[in-house]
Formats: structure tokens, C-alpha cells, sequence
């Protein structure tokens, strides 16, 4: 039985909470902690938990409480701090998106993880979405040939409140806008179907929506890979009906999550025959629909692949590295917008934007935030429109 802890108790820790109480007989909740210890109790009392309740990670830690694994849950800031403490404390870790505000944070953690003979795991729950998995799968098959240009879509819609929470908004205590906090998704999958990170990164950031924030509120960017292949990703809270999704122009073929494939042939003239490739299309549609579904999706996909690694001894699907990579991708984004040059991979520990107080510095603030609100009610969150 592995005992369970939530370090941080709002919306995302009912994903987690609901994902770990779909494995009664595998985990059990221990402990919950929030600096606001009435949340943690009235998740206590939601779920009916027999558990203690802390307003300190610190404390709970030190409390004799027996924690196997510690879900961090909190605003990105301190990320990297309450990780670290409980590896230190000898426990293991899940650490939401993103897994940190900088490089040098990320390195920290993974020093930790390494001395410490634990297992840290990063949230990147699409992975665990059948249509990502399944796209996944078809792109390694080949059929489709090799990935030329992938197009990214992490379009979401915040209202003007959103940025009134009290630490949202700020480059010190979110990190970032729509480009850490949303699109961390899709990059975490951009990498994986990639199976590499980019060379270069242009990017453009703007605020255009939320007066309440110093940060971006919509970012293109547009990255090259060492084959000379493109990626582009749009990244916003200012997108009306949530469409996203990721499109790969292969060679041979288009095949996206949401599952669309087309795939032309070429006519004596170069120009596409008004049919297609019918035989290719059917091949792909049929791959596709052969790869089984996934017993878990989301949340509870990646914690049923986390329990299961602490129970035989192997690595979480995605794991700290997989976290690095993608904070490495956002960092750069951030350092060209804020820059308007390009920026090169991989980013040194001597590049300014290494360092968390290198991207303050360096940060563009769009507004000054004038509105604070301590909490907001419980209501519904949305997730993603994934199919």
C-alpha cells in the first residue's frame, strides 16, 4: 500500500484526488496540506478521508506522518522547493505542470531525485489520452513518413477574473502566461511525438485581453529542428470554444489528434490527384484502429503508470527529464519574445534565462496586476477538449 500526500488542495488536486481513489487497494491518502488548511479539510470531509491535515509542507514532513509519495499541487513558484524537501524527506514525487519556473530549478530537483534513490514523475496527463497515444503510435509506425512540419494548437479562453486570483498573473509567483502554464501540454506532447527537442526558437508574446496580468496572454512560436523540420505553436487564453489539437504534416501523409489523416499523391505535373492516396489513407485508418484503447485516461492513466513503477521498481512514463525538457522549449520561447531574437538549444547555465531571477529580469511586464482575490469558489475547470 503506498500512503498517499497532496501538497496544495485546489481545482488540479481533484484530479489527482479522484485519480488516486480509483486504486483503493494500491494507495491510500495520508495526509493533505494547503497554506489555507480549511480547503484541505473540506476536501477531507468531500472524500471522506481518514487522514491528517497540515498548513505546511514542512510540517508534514516532519511529523512522523509514514509518506511514501507526495503529489505537489501547488503554484508553480514553489514547485521546486516543496519537491526537493520531501525527496529529501526520502519520499517520491509527482510535481504538476510545469514542473518548475526555470532550468536551474529543474536541475535542482533532479539532483535531488538522484541522491535522495527516489522517483520523481511529471504531470503531462494528455499523454494518457487515447487520440494523443494513438497519434503517438501511428507517427512512430513510419507509415506516414517522417515528420516535417507539426502544428500546434494549445488555444484556450480565460475570462478577465481569471488573472485576478492573487498569484496568477505575475511573472514572480506563475512563471508565466498561457506559454508555462497551458501550452506546457502540448509541448510535453510536441516533444514526445518529436522524440527531440529543436535547435532554434523564434517567438512572439503579447497581452491583448487581460489587463490584470503582467503576463503574456497569446504566443506564437516557431521552432527548426537539426533536419531543418518546423514546428509552431500557438499558446492562449484569449481563444474562444477551446479547439486544440496537433497536426503532423508528414511526408506521406496528415494525421492529427483529433484523428484526421489525408494524404495526397502526386499527379505527372506535380500537382495532388483530386482522390488521393487511397490506399495510404486506409492503411493509416486501420493502424489506428487497431492500437487498443487505454484502461486509464488522463490523471488516472498517469498515476495507475506511477503507482505501477514504485511497485516494480521502473520509471514513471514521464519523468523528470520529460519535465526539464519541456520547461527547457518554454524558456526559450520566453527568452525570444521578450528578446525579439532568435534563441539557440541547449540553453546554458550561464544564459541568462537559466535562472529564475535571469527571466524576471529580463520579463516583459504587458500590465502591473492592481486586483487580488485570495480564493475563488470550487467550481468546474476545464481540462482540454480532447477526442
Amino acid at each position: 500500500m503506498i500512503r498517499v500526500a497532496i501538497v496544495g488542495t485546489g481545482n488540479i488536486a481533484h484530479m489527482h484526488m479522484e485519480g488516486l481513489l480509483t486504486f483503493p487497494e494500491r494507495c491510500k491518502v495520508v495526509a493533505l496540506c494547503d497554506i489555507y488548511p480549511e480547503k484541505a479539510e473540506a476536501m477531507k470531509k468531500k472524500y471522506g478521508l481518514d487522514c491528517e491535515v497540515f498548513n505546511d509542507h514542512r510540517a508534514m514532513l516532519a511529523s512522523g506522518v509514514n509518506i511514501d509519495l507526495v503529489h505537489v499541487c501547488t503554484p508553480p513558484y514553489v514547485h521546486c522547493e516543496i519537491a526537493v524537501n520531501s525527496m529529501n524527506a526520502g519520499c517520491n514525487v509527482v510535481v504538476e505542470k510545469p514542473m518548475a519556473t526555470c532550468l536551474a530549478e529543474c536541475d535542482e530537483m533532479l539532483e535531488a531525485e538522484e541522491r535522495n534513490h527516489v522517483t520523481m514523475a511529471c504531470i503531462a496527463q494528455n499523454r494518457f489520452r487515447n487520440s494523443i497515444y494513438k497519434l503517438k503510435k501511428t507517427a512512430d509506425s513510419g507509415l506516414a513518413g517522417k515528420i516535417c512540419l507539426a502544428q500546434v494548437e494549445s488555444a484556450w479562453w480565460r475570462g478577465h477574473c481569471y488573472y485576478d486570483l492573487w498569484w496568477r498573473g505575475t511573472w514572480e509567483k506563475e512563471g508565466g502566461g498561457p506559454t508555462l502554464n497551458h501550452a506546457v501540454h502540448h509541448i510535453d506532447m510536441l516533444n514526445w511525438l518529436e522524440g527531440r527537442l529543436p535547435k532554434e526558437v523564434m517567438a512572439l508574446l503579447t497581452n491583448v485581453m487581460h489587463d490584470n496580468a503582467e503576463v503574456e496572454d497569446l504566443s506564437l512560436a516557431c521552432l527548426r529542428y537539426e533536419d531543418g523540420s518546423l514546428a509552431q505553436i500557438t499558446s492562449s487564453v484569449v481563444h474562444h470554444g477551446e479547439e486544440q489539437g496537433i497536426t503532423l504534416q508528414c511526408a506521406d501523409a496528415r494525421i492529427s489528434a483529433p484523428w484526421e489523416v489525408k494524404a495526397e499523391v502526386s499527379q505527372g505535373n506535380g500537382f495532388p490527384k483530386p482522390e488521393g492516396n487511397a490506399e495510404l489513407i486506409e492503411k493509416l485508418e486501420t493502424y489506428y484502429r487497431e492500437i487498443p484503447d487505454l484502461v486509464y485516461e488522463g490523471h488516472t492513466g498517469e498515476i495507475d503508470d506511477v503507482l505501477t513503477a514504485l511497485e516494480t521498481g521502473g520509471r514513471p512514463l514521464i519523468t523528470g527529464v520529460d519535465g526539464k525538457r519541456t520547461v527547457e522549449v518554454i524558456t526559450a520561447i520566453y527568452l525570444s519574445g521578450f528578446s525579439g531574437q532568435k534563441v539557440m538549444l541547449p540553453i546554458q547555465k550561464e544564459d541568462p534565462g537559466y535562472t529564475f531571477e535571469g527571466i524576471l529580469k529580463n520579463a516583459v511586464h504587458f500590465y502591473e496586476k492592481t486586483t487580488s482575490v485570495e480564493n475563488f469558489e470550487e467550481e468546474k475547470i476545464t481540462l482540454g477538449n480532447y477526442q
